[in-house]
């Protein structure tokens, strides 16, 4: 059994805007049988903190194109994307770069 683990998460871009408008959200994972990852994150994210318009946050199971993930300030594309198993304290960062003009 993995045990719960405590990370960062960081709405930035607009991003927030789907989040009530808060940026930092310091939160705890409960403990499941497998380590958590970014696409148990994102899951956990959409029931539990997104607020409105899930369809500008993610698409299929993971974020949608235009939002930038950083974990522990490195892009996730770096780090596996979706397979990262998640360490107590990491620091997860999603920004939109996706803007209306």
């Amino acid at each position: 059994m993995a045990a719960s683990i405590a990370i960062h998460l960081e709405f930035g871009g607009g991003a927030e805007l789907l989040f009530n408008g808060v940026k930092k959200h310091p939160v705890t994972l409960p403990s499941q049988s497998e380590p958590w990852d970014m696409k148990q994150l994102l899951v956990w994210i959409q029931r539990n903190l997104l607020k409105e318009r899930p369809e500008l946050f993610v698409q299929g199971d993971s974020v949608r194109p235009g939002i930038l993930v950083l974990i522990n300030d490195a892009d996730w594309e770096l780090m596996g994307e979706l397979d990262y198993q998640l360490q107590d304290q990491d620091n997860v960062v999603f920004i939109s770069t996706l803007h209306g003009g």
